[in-house]
């Protein structure tokens, strides 16, 4: 489980238009959002890519670079970013299952064709959002086990320029016994 203050796994990965993308080395004044999403299959994925694409000049207003990431092969990954429209953020691709693994995130077996006529990948992860800070720590996380209920990036932001303003730490942070 990754833990909020602490290192988060590494995430190195082609881009489309941007490069190598490499978590580790980003220089952003308040860190990366990293948008795990299942796919091109995911018509919910698009819904909520186009959001994020819609907010990305407000992240970056704070400091926050976005990066959207799946298993996808460059091929899919561009017919996505061509899809919701997207000049704003990075599309990286070829995320190995092993690293979404690291990162927390819960793994699907293919349902064959969704409801777009898009066949699923054999395996593929579901969405996770994180924000990880500037030092590549943890500041907040969200998992799902399913393509549904996925956090709200307005909210997000409103919950960033909380945190700027009162210094407001990241929180779960505690291991000891209980």
């Amino acid at each position: 489980m990754l833990m909020p203050r602490q290192k988060t796994p590494n995430l190195s990965l082609p881009t489309l238009d941007h490069g190598d993308f490499d978590l580790s080395s980003q220089t952003t004044e308040r860190g990366t959002l990293v948008c795990f999403y299942r796919g091109l299959h995911c018509p919910l994925c698009a819904n909520y890519l186009t959001e994020l694409e819609k907010l990305a000049d407000k992240f970056a207003e704070r400091g926050i670079d976005c990066v959207a990431v799946s298993s996808d092969g460059e091929e899919r990954t561009r017919t996505m970013a061509d899809k919701i429209k997207s000049t704003k953020i990075k599309f990286a691709y070829d995320l190995p299952l092993t690293v979404a693994k690291e990162w927390g995130l819960y793994i699907s077996t293919s349902r064959g064709k969704t409801s777009i006529g898009i066949e699923e990948p054999a395996l593929f992860s579901e969405p996770g959002l994180f924000l990880v800070s500037e030092q590549q720590t943890l500041f907040y996380g969200s998992v799902q086990t399913m393509p549904f209920v996925r956090p709200h990036f307005s909210e997000l932001l409103g919950a960033v320029d909380f945190a700027i303003a009162n210094n407001y730490p990241a929180r779960g942070e505690y291991t000891g016994a209980v």
